[in-house]
């Protein structure tokens, strides 16, 4: 999955893009003190062990893909 895919799915979960640092987006959630950073690399696909990372972190489960 790509930067781009997961921050739309953030979207539809309500995190809501703060600023964009270089290729990075960052992401908040109201009612948490959680920042999450994502990779924006145009279509280029996240490395696993950070895509998991994410979508534990934002509650979006495999299902939603």
């Amino acid at each position: 999955m790509s930067g781009k895919r997961l921050c739309r799915l953030m979207e539809i979960k309500g995190w809501e893009l703060k600023r964009i640092n270089g290729s990075h987006c960052i992401y908040a959630k109201s009612g948490s003190n959680l920042r999450i950073s994502v990779p924006v690399h145009g279509d280029t696909a996240l490395k696993m062990g950070l895509q998991k990372q994410l979508m534990k972190m934002t509650n979006i489960d495999e299902s939603e893909l």
